[in-house]
């Protein structure tokens, strides 16, 4: 059984390809073989753009800038990164699981400590930072200095984020 993958590797196994697509392989006779055309799309020209300093972010799209919006940081305890990244993975309704019982929290959505958006971008061990809401917008209206390292933002600008973000695009992050 092959595959014949015009848009990328030809021959690629399809349970290969599957497994990266996070789909089932289709069953296939011995005699039997497909072909897949996709058009892969590389990542826009882009970037999330935070300061740290400020405590905002923003989007810088073609040209065009989409915010800035308000942030919460991290404490001094625990600071944001700073530096150049890649968003990593991105999530609706993600389930905060605590970095210190190991705990999952019963609530996904708005209402969570992660707020109903997750933009992942820097793995430290076991943790992940990322860009996330929150159900506390007092500590994003008052810019404070409180996470672990993640960046809060309200539930509706987080939202507008997610939604002109991609995996693969650049983060920047200056204090």
């Amino acid at each position: 059984m092959g595959l014949k993958c015009t848009a990328c590797v030809p021959a690629l196994p399809v349970a290969l390809l599957a497994s990266s697509l996070l789909v089932a392989a289709p069953a296939l006779s011995r005699s039997e073989s497909i072909q897949v055309t996709m058009a892969v799309r590389p990542p826009e020209q882009g970037r999330v753009v935070l300061n740290l300093g400020r405590r905002q972010i923003s989007v810088v799209r073609q040209g065009q800038t989409l915010g800035p919006w308000p942030v919460a940081i991290g404490d001094p305890a625990t600071p944001s990164p700073s530096g150049v990244f890649k968003v990593e993975n991105m999530m609706m309704n993600p389930q905060y699981q605590s970095t210190k019982s190991g705990k999952l929290h019963p609530k996904r959505g708005p209402q969570s400590p992660l707020g109903h958006r997750w933009i992942g971008f820097l793995r430290s061990g076991p943790n992940q930072f990322g860009i996330h809401g929150t159900p506390w917008p007092h500590w994003v209206k008052t810019r404070a200095a409180v996470s672990n390292g993640c960046v809060r933002m309200l539930n509706a600008h987080v939202q507008q984020l997610y939604d002109h973000v991609e995996v693969g695009m650049a983060v920047e992050i200056m204090r």
